[in-house]
């Protein structure tokens, strides 16, 4: 059985997609851009992308009942490569140890021209 799961405090489906779905104990988040909640508008330069994509997943984790700490798997999605030590680093102000699995992977274009997108497993215990 699928149960949606939606935040306010994360931006609106821009498509045929829910902002997560959980099935059993694991949840499946979608991949968030940098979108502002509340004014759609995309934040402006990588860091402060990667920091609302890190905000909205939170915003959508909690609404499932858990928080950035049950994740155990991310995969980013980068326009440029070059931003991966950003993400690093960045993200280390939203994880602690043992941080999730994690893959990488370099497209050519992301939704609305964001630099970075960022979708994530969730299991709630």
């Amino acid at each position: 059985m699928k149960l949606l799961i939606e935040s306010k405090d994360a931006p609106r489906a821009i498509g045929a997609y829910s902002q997560a779905i959980r099935a059993g104990n694991t949840i499946y988040l979608s991949g968030q851009i940098g979108l502002d909640p509340e004014t759609m508008q995309m934040a402006e330069g990588i860091d402060a992308q990667i920091r609302r994509v890190f905000l909205n997943l939170q915003a959508v984790a909690e609404a499932a009942g858990g928080g950035l700490d049950d994740i155990v798997k991310l995969t980013v999605y980068l326009t440029e490569l070059a931003h991966f030590p950003r993400v690093n680093e960045i993200m280390t102000g939203f994880f602690k140890q043992p941080y999730p699995a994690r893959a990488t992977v370099g497209v050519a274009a992301l939704p609305r021209n964001a630099l970075v997108e960022i979708d994530a497993v969730l299991v709630a215990f």
